[in-house]
């Protein structure tokens, strides 16, 4: 397929309009990345509180206001408006499906009072999908592809491929959905399934069905044409082990032919030392003359003495076990045992946070931790540290692993997903490797593998060899985008 190609991306947040997670990064950096490659692509989101309709210029389509749309045995209306995602080079039309009782809320997902999922998320994104295939009819609009994204738009991919199957509109689209994160699916009540208007007969083990439940991720495994994860490794994964898969390993395992996995980007316009205005020196590969400043500010900072030759570890992330925060906080004592400084920036679980703060107050000279988020020394760690730690229990892409390849901070990470596929070990391959990786997960190996980076610290030359071979990593969306684009057309040549 040579003619461009028209889609549809849809997905629940996008930056910068709302965000909870990496799903928000890539939905809108790889439209836009697709678009300037010459291509129609369009994104449909939830209109939710924190999209401002004056920040973002939003404005009506007068022919796609109070659309009636099916949830069970209610019709309620809805609304698309429109704005645009717009870079230097680009403009992608984003549209908005608005309904304030709905998506007018505090939070995207979660009661902030509960800390649960609010109680009707099933009727939230029943409405989403069906609005989503009622905006394209109205609109007349042919994609040729669906992208679709996490539990929230899967139920689109079981509608199409049942109550919409002889719509002459969709007579060719296809269908892609991409998993993020596979631990949240979207599991509800079979009473939730019969308000998506799908037949009984989609309510089976090779539909949604899940332990008598309704999964909505599922949906979008079993009826969508390719599935990608966002990683290679993290594609193998989800069909090998619970662990991975939670419970979804058999459904992964039966689409492994039709799976791919496709390594995430990361933003280098907002993620390079050469240009990173959030930084005090810029600095590059050519000349690391700057990182030793970033250092010194960083040590600053945090209260810590600076001292070159001592070896600075940085952690940006989320205080939870997935992150691998229960090695670090039994094997604590014997890393801040080493010669070393270890600055911590994050939120999450309340143990974690208040253990990290008092164990601060101890060792003062040694430790640095800030609870909360702030994205201007996110920077500041990224490109002031001398490592960065990552011990993660399971991550299907990561980010921070390639933010810190870009600016030569060598990454310590554990063997599993998208730290697999960009993480290579530099005493197994000196002439390759870019950072050290466990693959036990355990705290004795953790420890371990810091003390074999502070060694190879050591080694002014090949340390710098290194990093500067980090440096030249090519992570850009332009890469990613270029293998989206290859499996959109693969999926017209095959008959």
């Amino acid at each position: 397929m040579s003619k461009p190609l028209s889609i549809l991306f849809v997905s629940s947040e996008v930056v910068p309009f709302a965000k909870t997670g990496g799903l928000a990064d890539v939905s809108g950096a790889l439209p836009q990345m697709i678009r300037e490659m010459g291509h129609d692509i369009r994104i449909i989101m939830p209109k939710f509180a924190a999209v401002s309709d004056r920040r973002f210029k939003i404005h009506d389509i007068k022919r796609l206001t109070d659309m009636p749309i099916k949830v069970g045995e209610k019709s309620i209306l809805g609304s698309v408006k429109s704005s645009f995602l717009t870079n230097i080079k680009t403009k992608v039309q984003v549209y908005f499906l608005a309904n304030d009782e709905l998506y007018n809320r505090a939070d995207l997902y979660v009661d902030p009072k509960t800390k649960d999922g609010w109680p009707d998320n099933d009727e939230r994104f029943i409405f989403f999908c069906r609005g989503v295939i009622e905006t394209i009819l109205r609109l007349g609009w042919k994609p040729d592809i669906l992208h679709l994204n996490d539990w929230q738009t899967g139920l689109i991919a079981a509608l199409l491929k049942t109550e919409y199957a002889k719509e002459p509109l969709f007579k060719n689209t296809k269908i892609i959905f991409t998993v993020h994160n596979a631990a949240y699916q979207g599991v509800f009540p079979k009473e939730s399934f019969d308000k998506t208007g799908l037949p009984p007969s989609a309510f089976k083990m090779d539909g949604l069905e899940f332990h008598g439940q309704a999964n909505f991720l599922k949906a979008g495994l079993m009826y969508s044409d390719v599935i990608t994860t966002v990683s290679e490794t993290y594609a193998k994964e989800v069909r090998t082990s619970e662990e991975f898969g939670f419970g979804l390993e058999g459904v992964f395992k039966k689409r492994a032919k039709h799976t791919v996995g496709l390594l995430n980007g990361m933003d280098t316009s907002i993620w390079h030392p050469a240009t990173d205005t959030m930084i005090p020196k810029q600095y590059s590969h050519e000349d690391l003359s700057g990182k030793v400043e970033n250092k010194k500010a960083l040590c600053e900072h945090f209260k810590l003495p600076f001292n070159e030759t001592i070896p600075v570890i940085g952690i940006v992330s989320r205080l939870v076990d997935q992150k691998g925060f229960d090695l670090i906080q039994e094997q604590i004592a014997g890393i801040l045992g080493e010669n070393l400084q270890l600055v911590i920036l994050g939120t999450g679980e309340q143990r974690y946070e208040e253990f990290f703060v008092k164990t601060a107050k101890k060792h003062p000279k040694k430790l640095g931790v800030h609870i909360g988020f702030d994205e201007n020394l996110a920077h500041l760690i990224e490109a002031g540290s001398d490592m960065f730690l990552m011990p993660s229990k399971y991550e299907p892409c990561g980010l921070n692993q390639m933010y810190s390849l870009q600016y030569g901070t060598l990454p310590i990470v554990r063997a599993t997903g998208g730290l697999a596929d960009t993480v290579v070990d530099l005493d197994e391959k000196p002439k390759s490797g870019n950072g050290f990786v466990f693959t036990q997960y355990s705290a004795a190996e953790l420890l371990k593998t810091i003390k074999r980076s502070l060694a190879a610290f050591k080694n002014k030359t090949t340390w710098t060899a290194a990093m500067q071979r980090a440096m030249k990593s090519d992570f850009s969306w332009s890469s990613s985008a270029n293998r989206y684009i290859e499996l959109y057309k693969s999926l017209f040549k095959k008959k």
